[in-house]
């Protein structure tokens, strides 16, 4: 159904250094650079997720959440990990969340610039 979706970020250096690190435990990488933003995706592949500075950057509210498919529970937990040494704060440790389905496993974390995102394997 989506085909991508774009962040504006207030310090896309910043930015970067983060998603570079939280997507690479779930096997995404930069699939683009340039000067005005950086784009992540499947190694080889199209941009998912892009990211453009912009000095109004403001996340969206409550009720707003990107989910990221991992291949596997430790890959959410390197995920998790990752985000939060890269300066993500913790929005709900690694673990299944039996509200969702028996096999539902996910973190979630906010990014610098208040994004709220999850990693889930199901």
């Amino acid at each position: 159904m989506l085909s991508h979706l774009s962040f504006g970020v207030a310090d896309l250096a910043r930015a970067t250094a983060f998603y570079d690190a939280a997507l690479a435990p779930l096997g995404y990488a930069r699939v683009w650079t340039n000067a005005h933003g950086v784009g992540y995706g499947a190694p080889g592949g199209n941009d998912k997720l892009a990211l453009f500075p912009r000095a109004d950057a403001l996340a969206p509210g409550a009720g707003f959440h990107v989910a990221f498919d991992a291949p596997s529970p430790e890959a959410v937990d390197g995920f998790h990990a990752a985000a939060i040494a890269a300066g993500g704060t913790d929005d709900g440790a690694p673990g299944l969340r039996p509200r969702y389905s028996p096999t539902y496993y996910a973190a979630f974390v906010v990014d610098p610039d208040g994004y709220k995102l999850e990693a889930v394997c199901q």
